[in-house]
Formats: C-alpha cells, structure tokens, sequence
C-alpha cells in the first residue's frame, strides 16, 4: 500500500526558508512521478512543482526561482525546499504520486491533479 507522509511544514516570517519533506514506502519509489501541490483557503489546489522518474522538473510560474524540488531515491523521500517565502506562499502543502508511465505523462498528470496518491499535507503560514 502506498503511503506518503509530509513533514516540514511551519509558520515563519516573510523573507525566511523552510524545507518540506514527503516519506513514501509502498512502492518502488524511483519509479515513480511525484509532485508537490498547495491549498489555501478559498482557492483551488494549486500544483507547485513536479520531478519524474529521469529527474526532469517543472515549476509553478509562482514559485520559480525561490522553490526547489529534489528526490533522495535511497532514502525513499521527496522534498520542497522553499526560500524567500510570502505571505501568498500560505497553504496546505500536499505531495502527489504515481506510476509513471513517462515523462509527457508525468507532466500531464501533475498539471491535470490526477496523481493517484496523496499524503495528509502540512501546514505553512508565513506572516508578513
């Protein structure tokens, strides 16, 4: 059964860093499309970045330059680091996974949401 448990998250001041974490097991994780997506109240899911099985990435226009997604494969594990955090960075961060059936397929599922399994999420709030 895949499991996916997110960890990280916090409350910290505009300006500052924090680095989200996702444990999976279940799976052969290597094999795996994976991505990070957020949530705050009163507005649709949002997907922030996304990595396939050969470690192509992509971002949100929102988040680029100041987000970065990574996999530590032997460690079964996923992460968000986020830098220079805003206020409109609040939400409810979630990571998303799937069996990959290719790159286009990788990006397609995480643009459309349709990610098979999701973890419960962990908060982050940044005050200004």
């Amino acid at each position: 059964q895949v499991q996916l448990v997110e960890s990280g998250g916090g409350s910290v001041q505009a300006g500052g860093s924090l680095r989200l974490s996702c444990a999976a097991s279940g799976y052969t994780y290597s094999d795996y499309c994976m991505g990070w997506f957020r949530q705050a109240p009163g507005k649709e899911r949002e997907g922030v970045a996304h990595i396939d099985s050969d470690g192509r990435i992509s971002y949100a226009d929102s988040v680029k330059g100041r987000f970065t997604i990574s996999k530590d494969n032997a460690k079964n594990t996923l992460y968000l680091t986020m830098n220079s955090l805003k206020p409109e960075d609040t939400a409810m961060y979630y990571c998303a996974a799937d069996r990959e059936g290719g790159s286009w397929s990788c990006l397609s599922a995480f643009l459309a949401g349709s990610l098979s399994y999701w973890g419960q999420g962990t908060q982050v709030t940044v005050s200004s």
